[in-house]
């Protein structure tokens, strides 16, 4: 793994899941990870109740758009997380894949999408803990 891991997020849409998972990264990870997030059938904006969610939390995803998943992403990526996007990721040897069965938050309210993105927030620290086990506290 390199010393600056690069991330790549991947749900359907790119504005739920996906959102609240690199925005528990770059919060946490800080400059020491590279964090980008995309979707096979991006929405035209994030999904408002995990933008809420994650202010809950102090964490700010509202200026964040929904990008559309590219070759050249995953590429780039060290680490590919996907969060029910089937077969829609590429994939390229040497990389680390992971799928994270989680709820999707769209069309829920905001009660149904806490569990959610406190259950992304604990996943996001164990994969933080392991890309840089060398790093205590923030």
């Amino acid at each position: 793994m390199p010393e600056k891991p690069t991330v790549l997020f991947v749900c359907v849409h790119n504005a739920g899941r996906s959102q609240m998972a690199a925005g528990f990264l770059r919060e946490l990870g800080g400059d020491r990870v590279e964090v980008l997030s995309a979707g096979s059938e991006p929405k035209d904006r994030i999904n408002p109740v995990a933008v809420e969610a994650m202010a809950e939390q102090g964490i700010d995803i509202a200026n964040q758009a929904p990008k559309v998943l590219t070759t050249e992403a995953v590429r780039e990526s060290d680490v590919v997380i996907t969060m029910g996007c089937g077969d829609a990721c590429p994939i390229f040897p040497g990389k680390r894949y992971e799928d994270w069965q989680l709820d999707d938050p769209a069309g829920q309210d905001i009660d149904a999408v806490r569990p959610i993105r406190d259950e992304i927030r604990g996943r996001v620290e164990a994969l933080l803990a392991e890309l840089l086990p060398a790093s205590t506290g923030a």
